[in-house]
């Protein structure tokens, strides 16, 4: 007999693999200038060992995808705790920049088959009436982990040194193996032939709701892009401040994303949607407008639920179209909301500084708002 109950188990190793997996990703951030100070590296260094991590993920969610709905879930994600182990062990202990490179690539990839088998995993065992709920709750663990990340390798790196986050780290990732050995039961793997990738792209809801994942995740990465030069200049705020504003905003995103999940359950995932793009052009300009540090709090904190009304339907909404398709092809649907969350995130800093660059921030702030109001026009007639 299970320890616990399947569906139960599902949630609870999901929620458990994506606190960890955004935790490890988070915990390079403070001590990207040690890295660069010790091992000499430049600008371009730093990004490339940064941003390495996104483009193996990139490069990874499409096979990854496609082997899961194959093979099933428990075997993709198995191989990837294999490959956060080997990654975290050599951010750890090794100073060799090439290595370090492939250690973060292999990072990525070891991301693509913890994300998309978990939560094809959760979209298996929850029914779409309480589809919303459980994803929600796992995304909240995914926040959490980047919300502890960056304070806690900063204050261990201060008191440790450098190798001791990523020590932390592989006791989380021990953790994490016990969960996913032992609690993990697999669904069946998909016996019919995966959905092709022309038909998930020519469906108008997997369209809309992929959209929505590129405004969620480029307006939040416009912000961090934006917004800290703006608090420096306009209000004299310091980087501990900054950083304080910033985890106000996570920590309400991570707590408010399993009731906007739940709520898309209740009256659809398309309501939803319209109230985080109905919102988002009214709260987008206001963090370059109010003129307190409080006032600053109460807008990101606002900014940072509004953010769970733009993201937490559509991870429920392609994993029920996916269902009205006849098929159980998750993982194939979740890769593509997962390309579209990625192209948010490289596309978002560049929007956001070449418009603060011509317009000043409040006016660039008040225009991807109303960008995002404009994209309630994409979800006229759609009932999902």
């Amino acid at each position: 007999m299970p320890l616990i109950a399947p569906r139960r188990a599902a949630l609870v190793v999901t929620s458990l693999a994506f606190f960890v997996d955004t935790l490890l990703y988070a915990l390079l951030v403070p001590l990207l200038p040690r890295y660069a100070a010790e091992m000499g590296l430049g600008p371009l260094g730093v990004g490339a060992l940064f941003g390495s991590y996104a483009v193996a993920l990139l490069l990874a969610t499409f096979p990854v995808a496609r082997l899961t709905d194959r093979w099933g879930r428990r075997m993709p994600m198995l191989l990837g705790l294999a490959g956060l182990a080997f990654t975290t062990a050599v951010f750890a202990w090794s100073r060799s920049f090439p290595l370090l490179l492939a250690a973060r690539s292999l990072q990525g990839v070891a991301g693509a088959a913890t994300w998309l088998p978990g939560m094809a995993l959760v979209a298996d065992h929850w029914p779409s009436e309480e589809r919303g709920r459980a994803l929600g709750i796992a995304f909240a663990g995914a926040n959490l982990g980047m919300l502890l990340g960056p304070p806690l390798s900063g204050f261990l790196d201060q008191h440790f040194g450098p190798s001791a986050p990523f020590q932390l780290g592989i006791g989380l990732v021990a953790l994490d193996a016990l969960g996913r050995v032992f609690l993990l039961q697999d669904a069946e793997p998909v016996k019919a032939p995966p959905i092709p990738w022309r038909a998930l792209l020519e469906n108008r809801v997997i369209r809309i709701f992929a959209g929505a994942a590129v405004v969620a995740s480029g307006t939040w990465a416009l912000l961090e892009a934006v917004l800290p030069l703006d608090m420096a200049g306009r209000l004299r705020l310091g980087s501990r401040a900054i950083g304080f504003l910033f985890a106000g905003m996570a920590l309400s995103h991570a707590l408010s994303s399993p009731w906007m999940g739940r709520l898309s359950d209740r009256v659809g995932r398309t309501r939803v949607l319209r109230l985080g793009l109905g919102s988002a052009a009214l709260l987008m300009p206001l963090p370059a407008l109010v003129p307190t540090p409080w006032t600053l709090a109460a807008a990101l904190v606002a900014l940072g639920v509004n953010a769970s009304f733009l993201i937490s339907p559509c991870s429920p909404a392609v994993a029920d179209e996916v269902e009205r398709m006849g098929s159980q092809s998750f993982a194939s649907g979740f890769g593509v909301l997962n390309l579209a969350y990625s192209l948010g995130m490289v596309v978002g800093p560049f929007l956001g500084g070449a418009l603060v660059q011509a317009l000043g921030a409040p006016w660039a702030l008040a225009t991807v708002g109303l960008l995002c109001g404009a994209g309630l026009a994409a979800t006229r007639g759609l009932t999902v």
